[in-house]
């Protein structure tokens, strides 16, 4: 505890980091107060009596923002969706690979293009939020409603889309990654106290219980994201003028979960598709009924069967996509640097690519299990709004944004010759680079 408060105090003797951090807690304030600014023309009262069931995921991610129907009811996920796309397409389309490599003046373009794309986005996305509104909460006229909310989102997702890059620039940590786990996390109080007064004084111990459950599961989740297998490099000896360099040994950290939260994302997106499509012939035909409430509930086994056999197969994908072994091997061999026992070129590719496929496969089918924990969870009695923290997309975001925001205090820490943030040991966010050095 001693060193606990000690640290505390050294974050807030460094002026830079104090400021850095005030000024996140100030934008994060904005970005929440603005969730409760309801959209003009809605009775918000007849809103939360009518739309309590239509939110699923979405709402999660917003912190409540969409079931409120507020000013920032589609958030920061116009972006990601937009940025998505653009990731996608850097990788499949030449004219994107292309401006990817022009360096800072590609990625301005690459940033621009995100930009409009998410203006289209959210202009679609808020005409098709519009119509779920129950039309009873609606007090003006329905047409003109549906023209201003659209104006208003659209200038509510891009004024999250500052905040992020507010937060990036002036707070700690990656502001957009922020501006969702605060969104999640937003409700993780309320979740608490409601299990806890579910469980009330019979179910004390069964409580405590549940919390230290979800305390290794959130160790685990950590020891996933933090998890790299590291490929030694030894670098040659180099003549710089009348000296003689000793050659470097360092190494490739190849991260067990090298997709992240992505393939999760991927597989839930597609998980919609079989009950919206049975939804169209339910009426006629009793399998398409049967496979349309099979998977619109996602504690059934099916569901679940499907959801993680469909993130083993993105996070195979994603993996493929996001870490390139041949690039790997052409940066080593210009820069001078081999793998011990291992032949420079083709031989190192397919050396770094067994290396990560075996990885991954570990990896893809721990994140499948950590997708399904809260429908476990939720069948063993928990409460819905507790259960989403046992796992799934929420739980990896808020890890690995706490993990990245923390690596950067410690670096400041660092800098300033204080104490780390452990005894032991250094985080390792998702900043760091794929070679060491080059």
């Amino acid at each position: 505890m001693k060193k606990f408060i000690t640290t505390i105090k050294n974050i807030f003797a460094i002026d830079d980091l104090r400021v850095r951090i005030l000024n996140t807690l100030g934008f994060i304030a904005i970005f929440r107060l603005g969730s409760y600014v309801v959209l003009p023309g809605v009775d918000p009262n007849l809103l939360q009596a009518n739309t309590q069931g239509m939110l699923g995921l979405l709402d999660t991610f917003l912190g409540g923002a969409f079931s409120n129907a507020s000013i920032f009811a589609l958030g920061i996920m116009p972006y990601i969706s937009a940025s998505i796309v653009l990731q996608l397409l850097t990788i499949a389309v030449p004219y994107f690979q292309k401006m990817q490599k022009e360096g800072e003046s590609g990625r301005k373009k690459i940033n621009q293009i995100t930009r409009v794309l998410t203006i289209i986005i959210t202009l679609a996305q808020s005409f098709a939020f519009t119509a779920t509104i129950n039309a009873e909460a609606i007090a003006v006229n329905t047409t003109l409603f549906t023209i201003t909310s659209m104006i208003v989102l659209t200038a509510g997702t891009i004024f999250c889309m500052w905040l992020g890059e507010r937060i990036t620039d002036k707070g700690i940590g990656n502001g957009i990654s922020m501006l969702i786990m605060i969104g999640i996390i937003s409700r993780f109080p309320g979740a608490i106290v409601a299990e806890a007064l579910s469980k009330q004084l019979n179910g004390a111990l069964l409580f405590l219980f549940e919390l230290a459950v979800l305390f290794f599961v959130v160790m685990s989740v950590v020891m996933l994201t933090q998890a790299v297998r590291r490929i030694p490099v030894q670098y040659a000896k180099q003549v710089g003028g009348s000296s003689l360099y000793s050659g470097q040994r360092q190494f490739i950290p190849l991260k067990v979960n090298a997709a992240g939260v992505m393939p999760i994302i991927f597989a839930q997106s597609l998980m919609f598709l079989p009950s919206m499509l049975a939804s169209i012939w339910a009426d006629t035909s009793e399998t398409a009924s049967y496979i349309g409430a099979t998977f619109s509930d996602f504690t059934s086994w099916q569901y679940n069967v499907v959801f993680g056999l469909l993130i083993l197969i993105f996070t195979y994908f994603y993996t493929a996509i996001s870490v390139n072994p041949n690039q790997i091997a052409d940066d080593l061999k210009r820069s001078g640097g081999f793998v011990p026992g291992v032949k420079p070129g083709r031989a190192t590719s397919d050396y770094i690519d067994e290396i990560l496929t075996r990885i991954t496969l570990p990896g893809a089918i721990y994140l499948a299990l950590v997708a399904i924990f809260p429908s476990i969870a939720l069948l063993l009695g928990v409460t819905r709004e507790f259960s989403q923290f046992f796992g799934g997309t929420s739980l990896i975001i808020m890890v690995g944004v706490v993990l990245d925001t923390l690596q950067q205090i410690e670096s400041y820490l660092l800098m300033r010759h204080y104490d780390g943030m452990m005894k032991t040991g250094k985080l390792r966010g998702r900043s760091e680079n794929i070679a060491m050095a080059s």
